[in-house]
C-alpha cells in the first residue's frame, strides 16, 4: 500500500486505464518499476531492468525522445524537469541522479506541442485551448473560448475527428489534439489530466483574434464561427499553412470558385480577394514570402449575388446594412458607391442579424444575397462606433481631406501619417461605411467622416 502523498504516476495510471495518455515508464526513488504505459507492450509490463524499460519507452516514442519529471508524494508540486532527451545512456543517467535525491520519476513520450494541434481544458460547457502550448495555456491571454457544443463542432471541422472526452461535462479535462495518432492508445486526443471540481463554468466569451484563429486565419475562424452557430457560409477549401486542407460550408450551387486570402489578423483590402482559381502555394508565395502575414487560402464556392454589402452593429444595438447590386467587391474597396436595397433583402438580413447576435452578440459581417438565400462572406464579433456617416467619432483640430478615387492603398498611407497626431480624416466621395475603408478607419481609431462635396469645391482641410 502506498503512503500518503501525491503520485503523480498512480493518477496516470488510473487515467491510462480508461483514456488515451502519452506513454509513460515509472520509477521510485529505488529504481523500481512503478507503473508503464507503453505502445505495443501489455499494460504495466514489467520490464526487467531499468534500462529495458527507458530503451522500449524512447523505441515506441514518435520523437525518438522522451521527458523527465521528477516530484515529492509529499509536495504536489513537481521537481525538476528534463524535455527532449534522446540518448538512453543520458536518460539512465539521470533518472539515476535523480532517484539518488529521493525522487520519484516519471519518462513520458515528448509530445510535439508546436504541431498544428491545440491543448485547453474543457470543464462544464467551456472549451478553451491554443496551439503551440500545453494545457496550462489557459492561464495565459490568447487563449479562445468557446461554449463546449460549439467549439467541439469546429475542431471537428478543422482536424477531421471529434475530440474524445469524458461524458460528464463536471469533470475538469485537460487534454492535447493531435493531427497525428499518438499516446498509448495511439489516438488523437491525449488526456493529461481529470479532475471533478466545484461548480463548472457555464457560459463562455467568445473573441478573436486569438492564437487559434491567427494559425487558421482571421477570415477562416470568423466564417467557421458563422457555420457553427447555424448562419449560410458557402463551401469553402482552406488551404492552411501549418495543418492539411479541410472543407466546411453549405455549397452553392454556382460551380464557381473565388479565391480569398486569410490573413493572420484582420487586413481589410490588403490582400488577394479573385473570382476563379490562382493557385493557391504561388499566391502565398507572392503575397506573404515570409510566411508572417496570411495563414491560409481559402477556395471558396461562389455564390450567384444578386445584392451584396456588409451590416454591422451601432452603438445603440441596431444594424446598419449597405449595399450594392450584383457582386460586392467593388463597393468593399470603395470604388463603388451604396445603393438602394429591396426590402424584402433588408427584412432577410436584419432577420440573419438576429439569430447572429443570440448566438455571439453585437457582430459585423459581409454578406451576399443570391435572391434565395443571405450569404455570410466575413464575419467579426463587436459593436462598432460608427453611427450615420461619422466613421469614427471624435473631435480633431484638422480634418484631412481624402478623395476616394485616390483608392484605398493612397487612405493606408494617409493614415500611417496622421495615426498618433490626434488629426484626424474626412472621406470625400460617395463610398459605404461598411466598406473597407471605413473598416481602415475604424481599426486605426482615427476621427473620421464621410462627405459628399458640393459640385465645384475645392478640396480643404476643415476642422
Amino acid at each position: 500500500m502506498e503512503q500518503n502523498g501525491h503520485f503523480k504516476d498512480s493518477i496516470l495510471n488510473d487515467l491510462a486505464a480508461q483514456a488515451n495518455v502519452a506513454q509513460f515508464v515509472s520509477f521510485g526513488p529505488d529504481l523500481a518499476q512503478r507503473y508503464a504505459w507503453i505502445h505495443g507492450h501489455p499494460a504495466n509490463q514489467r520490464f526487467g531492468t531499468l534500462e529495458a524499460a527507458l530503451q522500449a519507452i524512447l523505441a515506441a516514442s514518435p520523437e525518438g525522445t522522451v521527458n523527465i519529471r521528477s516530484y515529492e508524494p509529499a509536495n504536489a508540486k513537481s521537481r525538476e524537469f528534463l524535455y527532449g532527451k534522446r540518448d538512453l545512456d543520458v536518460v539512465v543517467r539521470e533518472v539515476r541522479r535523480l532517484a539518488a535525491d529521493g525522487l520519484f520519476t516519471v519518462v513520458n513520450e515528448t509530445v510535439d506541442v508546436d504541431d498544428g494541434g491545440v491543448s485547453g481544458v474543457a470543464f462544464g460547457e467551456v472549451l478553451e485551448f491554443a496551439p503551440g502550448d500545453t494545457p496550462r495555456c489557459v492561464e495565459k491571454p490568447g487563449t479562445v473560448a468557446l461554449p463546449r457544443r460549439l467549439g467541439l463542432r469546429l475542431l471537428e471541422t478543422v482536424y477531421g475527428f471529434r475530440p474524445e472526452f469524458p461524458e460528464r461535462p463536471e469533470l475538469r479535462v485537460e487534454f492535447s489534439l493531435h493531427p497525428l495518432r499518438r499516446g498509448y492508445r495511439r489516438g488523437h486526443t491525449i488526456l493529461w489530466e481529470l479532475e471533478e471540481l466545484g461548480q463548472p463554468p457555464t457560459e463562455a466569451v467568445i473573441s478573436w483574434p486569438n492564437h487559434f484563429s491567427r494559425l487558421l486565419g482571421d477570415k477562416v475562424f470568423g466564417l467557421l464561427i458563422a457555420d457553427a452557430v447555424g448562419l449560410r457560409v458557402p463551401r469553402a477549401l482552406v488551404v492552411p499553412r501549418r495543418l492539411p486542407p479541410f472543407r466546411f460550408g453549405v455549397a452553392t450551387g454556382s460551380a464557381e470558385t473565388w479565391i480569398r486570402t486569410a490573413p493572420r489578423e484582420q487586413r481589410p483590402g490588403l490582400f488577394t480577394t479573385r473570382r476563379g482559381w490562382l493557385d493557391p502555394f504561388r499566391l502565398l508565395h507572392e503575397e506573404d514570402e515570409s510566411g508572417e502575414a496570411i495563414a491560409s487560402v481559402l477556395a471558396q464556392e461562389g455564390v450567384d449575388a444578386s445584392f451584396s454589402g456588409a451590416l454591422l452593429t451601432q452603438p445603440g444595438g441596431e444594424p446598419l446594412i449597405e449595399g450594392v447590386a450584383g457582386q460586392g467587391d467593388e463597393f468593399m474597396v470603395g470604388r463603388r458607391a451604396p445603393e438602394a436595397l429591396p426590402e424584402p433583402l433588408l427584412q432577410a438580413l436584419h432577420e440573419v442579424y438576429v439569430q447572429a447576435f443570440a448566438a455571439l452578440g453585437p457582430v459585423r459581417f459581409e454578406w451576399v444575397a443570391d435572391g434565395l438565400s443571405v450569404w455570410i462572406v466575413q464575419l467579426h464579433k463587436g459593436a462598432s462606433v460608427t453611427m450615420g456617416r461619422t466613421i469614427y467619432p471624435g473631435a480633431a483640430p484638422v480634418f484631412h481631406p481624402f478623395q476616394v478615387a485616390d483608392g484605398i492603398d493612397a487612405l493606408r498611407r494617409l493614415i500611417a501619417r496622421v495615426q498618433g497626431t490626434g488629426e484626424g480624416i474626412v472621406v470625400l466621395g460617395q463610398v459605404g461605411v461598411t466598406s473597407h475603408l471605413g473598416d481602415l478607419l475604424r481599426r486605426a481609431r482615427i476621427p473620421s467622416r464621410i462627405d459628399e462635396p458640393a459640385a465645384g469645391s475645392q478640396d480643404t482641410a476643415s476642422p
